[in-house]
């Protein structure tokens, strides 16, 4: 899958996962070493994360129901926790550095394709 950001005109990923089990969120990016540039990981029904356990640092967006972006989180290192954002529906984690890269902001609109 594919996340664009319409606001800014950049793509934030060309290949996105979606975890939407109970244990597919859970286990989020616990069993990767790291994320590919173009690499993402939608996590749905998530309004914060937790970084136990994990071996790098990222980015996530946390992003409403329409696909707005709600809440902004650069470079959480491990064994850190995400503030919680009561607005998101759903997080996209993503390489870090993404978020300054894609200039992507508060209240962008993204866009998830194929």
């Amino acid at each position: 899958m594919k996340i664009r950001n319409l606001t800014q005109n950049t793509v934030l990923a060309l290949e996105a996962k979606t975890a939407d089990t109970s244990l597919s969120r859970m286990t989020g990016l616990l069993n990767r070493s790291s994320l590919g540039d173009h690499e993402a990981l939608i996590i749905t029904h998530c309004q914060s994360i937790h970084m136990l356990f994990m071996r790098f640092a990222i980015d996530v967006i946390f992003v409403d129901r329409t696909d707005r972006v709600v809440g902004l989180v650069e470079g959480i290192k491990p064994y850190r926790l995400s503030p919680i954002f009561f607005k998101a529906h759903y997080a996209v984690e993503v390489k870090e550095g993404v978020i300054k890269n894609s200039k992507t902001q508060l209240g962008d609109q993204l866009a998830l394709a194929g």
